[in-house]
């Protein structure tokens, strides 16, 4: 059982990061500064459906793998 909580686990992890790759940036800093201004004149449309999927699932794997963590240290500290 441990085993397939950690392979769980693996997987959570990597769907974590996978998925934070895929959302957009949020501009910020001296790079953002700079082209946040050519997106508002030239009218950049974003894809809001799939920014909003991409946040909640990001929010979903995230409590998934903080729990999984917690449950396979339990479980390991009790073996």
């Amino acid at each position: 059982m441990v085993v397939f909580l950690k392979v769980l686990l693996v997987i959570f992890s990597l769907g974590v990061i996978a998925v934070v790759l895929l959302q957009r940036g949020k501009s910020a800093g001296l790079s953002g500064a700079i082209t946040g201004g050519a997106e508002h004149l030239f009218g950049k449309q974003k894809a809001r459906g799939l920014d909003l999927f991409l946040q909640r699932l990001t929010i979903g794997l995230a409590v998934g793998f903080f729990i999984l963590a917690l449950i396979v240290a339990y479980f390991v500290k009790e073996v």
